[in-house]
């Protein structure tokens, strides 16, 4: 019979570490670094990313899978696998399954992206949607753990897959051995946990840094209150840290390795989505994006900074949905009202004004009934493409030179 106490004290050591970087090796993909000079210049740091998101499972989440099962018996991996996860766990649970041969049941939150879903499947493993958030998924599969015989494979609270996951920090430090702050997003807490611990060995300098969603920021409040705290609530469109408890068997190591937590409104995460697409031409989903929206909250200045892009699996619907608030937050996409007289030319005229500023029409409403008197005056709502705040305040402007009065409303781009 294997004591996994005393299996799970090997874990987390720089041993443990070493050979989860070779075990790892095995399915991970390299991820370089990649220096952002759009994002230093923002910053005021010498920024380099991270990407996670290119890794085979689209997330970080293969290696703590792949390192975790690595350290089962034969007969824990026959009585078959389940774990509970948002996504990204569970496809590299369902990958290093597969290689391993192993039976998958995995739990998900009925929210869960229906691309991650599909992903999922597509790696072998059976998907049971159960529960609106990650802790009631995680709930039912240790139900179905302790009735059904299954080896249950936590997301974030095991020390082996923690361990799995801080072979990221290794890969940084051999990279940039001078690396000032390492960013980490947190849900759970176990690629945090792996990181910190782990850069903190290596060198005890590095400053490591968590990263929360504010409508989901579990740990903030536990280091608070000293102990894992359960919110009552989560609400952030950063699925995949939308997480209630932080793992209670790594909080210590939360405790020790991390200094300090940032969090972030989802607004932030909006336009660090336009951020990665437009200037580097990476696809990265919410919760990867928290470390990028928290450089412009780090005070100090000229340092090497890194941000882990823990994932990038996000589905066609959300990333379309994503984009557009972006536009519009960034007034790229904007909607004006203006009244002019029912009568032929008035609409030609709006049209030639908007486009005599390179302005680019969208979208039209006109609205005859506004007014009783329609010869007076009819609405129109013109939803325009700009290149900015200076060229939306600019074709205002020249609306208003034009004799119309706009009003800026609420953007309309659906019929």
């Amino acid at each position: 019979m294997i004591n996994t106490k005393e299996r799970e004290k090997k874990m987390l050591t720089l041993q443990a570490f070493e050979e989860a970087v070779e075990v790892v090796k095995k399915v991970a993909i390299p991820t370089e670094l990649i220096y952002s000079s759009y994002l230093s210049d923002q910053t005021g740091n010498k920024v380099y990313l991270k990407p996670e998101n290119l890794q085979m499972t689209g997330a970080y989440k293969l290696r703590g899978a792949y390192y975790k099962i690595s350290t089962l018996t034969e007969e824990e991996r026959k009585r078959g696998l389940v774990t509970a996860s948002a996504g990204n766990h569970a496809q590299g649970v369902a990958y290093a399954a597969k290689a391993y041969g192993c039976r998958a049941i995995v739990v998900m939150p009925t929210t869960t992206p229906l691309m991650k879903v599909d992903r999922t499947k597509r790696y072998g493993a059976e998907v049971v949607l159960y529960g609106d958030v990650y802790d009631e998924s995680a709930a039912y599969a240790e139900k179905l753990a302790e009735e059904k015989g299954y080896t249950f494979i936590h997301p974030f609270d095991d020390p082996a897959v923690a361990t799995g996951q801080g072979t990221i920090a290794m890969e940084i430090i051999k990279e940039l051995p001078l690396v000032d702050y390492i960013l980490v997003p947190v849900g759970g807490g176990g690629l945090a946990t792996g990181v910190a611990t782990l850069a903190k060995l290596l060198n005890p300098k590095i400053k490591v840094i968590g990263v929360e969603p504010a409508g989901a920021a579990c740990l903030k409040a536990s280091l608070k209150n000293g102990k894992p705290t359960t919110l009552n609530k989560v609400s952030t469109i950063a699925d995949g840290t939308a997480v209630k408890t932080p793992g209670k068997n790594i909080f210590p190591y939360l405790q020790k390795g991390l200094d300090d937590v940032i969090t972030v409104e989802d607004d932030e995460l909006i336009v660090a989505f336009l951020d990665m697409v437009e200037n580097h031409k990476l696809i990265v989903e919410n919760s990867g994006l928290l470390t990028v929206a928290a450089l412009k909250h780090l005070k100090e200045k000229g340092k090497k900074v890194v941000s882990i892009l823990s994932g990038g699996n996000m589905d066609i619907i959300t990333m379309s949905s994503v984009v557009q608030l972006g536009l519009i937050m960034r007034d790229r996409i904007f909607t004006v009202s203006v009244l002019l007289p029912d009568k032929p030319g008035e609409l030609v005229r709006v049209a030639s004004t908007i486009a005599g500023e390179q302005g680019n029409v969208v979208k039209l409403e006109h609205n005859q009934f506004v007014s009783t008197n329609r010869a007076a005056a009819v609405e129109l709502k013109v939803t325009i493409e700009a290149f900015g705040t200076d060229h939306k305040n600019r074709i205002c402007k020249a609306l208003e030179a034009a004799g119309y009065k706009p009003k800026l409303t609420s953007v309309i781009m659906n019929s």
